[in-house]
């Protein structure tokens, strides 16, 4: 959508410096991470001011946080745990839920170039198309499938190659080539590392993956972080970088050089501080359960909650030294009412959000009214079409609290996991520290849990029912004395003692937010609800520390 002149202005609260938009995120989404219960923090949902009164006719103010879609790792998050001092591993496990770290090889990327229209290059060592070499002062240019070499840029024309396969390599192929092997278009000099050619009339550079996330760092990420304390972001942005790339082939997404993908410039916009950063983390990947690489996404800032979605949704802590932390937009109604087409204005309220985080959480859907109807629709929408920084804010004046839903992929952990022993080549192994228990003991706990949690997951109707696909592992948790493993619409919970019961929905939420295990303790009885269907009526979760009564309509919770 493009931008409307006077639709909103946005205002940083609290004096915050003015960044500039560099960071983003809409592209690029994993290291197993269970919602360790007791070791999420949340932030307790409050009402919205009710001070000033929802202006209609005028301007409607928003309270906003973030700035891009917050699903997966943001960016100004990451840079503040690194100078929490947590490593780059922590990072990503916080923030990708659910998945586990491997290695890949150094495998081809295509790319394609959307700001070139041809192919003419050279290289001051020679290339080679084909099997024929191209001498050193010579050039190559490609019309089709037929390389025509030329003495130099502009020169006549030594002779003609056709190829199965229309591409100019460097004359030794392979990664991290010395700069005189690098291709160079005739003219511009725009240098890059790997191949050149053509793929359906658009020019493409295919070149090895770690080679194009070294294009890619510096145009997604502040170089000058790693003199700040953030030399760990920089590390977490390059498995996260090279992970979207693995996951964008695995589904057959096109990959090209703007924020459609992740913007690349080449060899000419690499910078040894991010170059640094790719090869301590050389071919370090984030796999789904399944295996396959996860879809990595990532944003500039998430305002202190991200919206899950693939992922877990977390409280950010590491977000607070964002300049986008917080702001407020004043839109027009007008603006509004024809971005949705409801006629002219009468109300504009969130009527549900996550719960997470400032306010009532980010928010996931809002009511728009007018005088030609009522419409209801997800909040990101509302963030496209207004052309807001996030879809994490609220209504100034709005009195009527909105309901709390749980997010889409359930709840993670506010603490940094640990990683899975030996599960990266070349990443030390670290032995999970669990209180009180031996690592006999551990074993054996975990071997009780797997099979007590296997159970139920198969009474509940397996990946097809109710709990849906596994995420991960089964873990301790933090008190040493139970187990829980996380599956896309849930967790199953186990100890000894209490066996085996399943959390969803406004129960798992609930759970993570009156302060887990360490309060509650474990679940008594399956509490999955409102995954099953609306309800209306106050329902009860039961923990061997309390009960918990849930409101569905609002999504709260009160503890006796």
């Amino acid at each position: 959508m493009p931008r409307i002149p006077g639709l909103y202005t946005t205002r940083p609260i609290g004096g915050r410096a003015a960044y500039g938009a560099r960071l983003r995120r809409p592209a690029a989404a994993g290291v197993a991470l269970i919602l360790a219960a007791g070791a999420a923090v949340w932030a307790v949902p409050q009402a919205v001011d009710s001070d000033v009164s929802l202006t209609v006719g005028g301007e409607v103010t928003l309270i906003g946080h973030g700035n891009g879609h917050g699903r997966g790792m943001g960016q100004w998050g990451a840079f503040g745990y690194a100078k929490q001092g947590w490593t780059s591993t922590q990072i990503l496990s916080h923030y990708y839920g659910g998945t586990t770290a491997g290695k890949v090889d150094n495998v081809d990327v295509s790319v394609i170039l959307t700001g070139e229209t041809s192919v003419n290059v050279f290289a001051d060592a020679g290339l080679k198309v084909g099997d024929v070499v191209v001498a050193p002062g010579q050039a190559v240019s490609l019309s089709g499938s037929t390389a025509t070499i030329t003495a130099g840029c502009g020169g006549g024309a030594v002779q003609s190659v056709e190829l199965p396969r229309p591409l100019v390599s460097p004359i030794t192929p392979g990664p991290s080539r010395p700069g005189p092997e690098l291709l160079k278009m005739c003219g511009s000099n725009t240098t890059f590392r790997g191949s050149l050619g053509l793929d359906g009339g658009r020019v493409i550079n295919v070149l090895p993956l770690d080679d194009y996330v070294k294009g890619v760092l510096p145009r997604e990420i502040y170089l000058n972080w790693a003199e700040e304390g953030g030399a760990e972001a920089l590390k977490a942005q390059a498995v996260a970088a090279r992970t979207y790339a693995l996951a964008s082939i695995d589904i057959s997404k096109p990959i090209d050089d703007t924020q459609n993908s992740q913007v690349y410039g080449g060899f000419g916009g690499e910078d040894p501080r991010s170059n640094a950063a790719v090869d301590a983390t050389a071919g370090i990947v984030l796999n789904k359960a399944d295996g396959k690489p996860a879809f990595t996404e990532f944003s500039s800032s998430t305002g202190g909650a991200t919206d899950g979605r693939d992922f877990p949704a977390v409280i950010d802590d590491g977000d607070a030294i964002s300049p986008f932390h917080d702001w407020t937009a004043a839109v027009s109604s007008d603006s509004i009412a024809s971005a949705f087409g409801v006629g002219s204005l009468t109300g504009f309220e969130v009527i549900e959000a996550y719960g997470m985080g400032a306010e009532n959480g980010r928010a996931a859907k809002v009511r728009i009214s007018g005088t030609g109807g009522t419409v209801e629709v997800p909040a990101q929408e509302v963030r496209t079409k207004l052309q807001l920084r996030s879809s994490f804010f609220s209504v100034q004046g709005q009195e009527t609290k909105p309901a709390i839903v749980a997010p889409p992929s359930g709840v993670g952990a506010n603490a940094p996991a640990v990683p899975v022993p030996g599960a990266v080549p070349g990443i030390p192994p670290v032995t999970p520290s669990v209180p009180g228990a031996t690592g006999d003991t551990l074993s054996q706990l975990l071997a009780l849990a797997e099979a007590a949690i296997g159970g139920k997951f198969s009474e509940l109707g397996g990946s097809s029912g109710l709990l849906g696909a596994v995420l991960g592992p089964v873990e301790a948790t933090p008190s040493g004395t139970g187990a829980v493993q996380q599956f896309q619409n849930g967790s199953v919970f186990f100890s000894p003692e209490s066996g085996a019961h399943a959390l969803g929905g406004l129960s798992l939420l609930n759970f993570a937010l009156q302060g887990g295990e360490s309060v509650l303790g474990l679940p008594l009885e399956d509490s999955l609800s409102t995954l099953a269907g609306p309800l209306t009526q106050i329902f009860q979760s039961r923990f061997a520390n309390g009960i918990l009564e849930v409101d569905p309509t609002t999504g709260l919770a009160t503890r006796r």
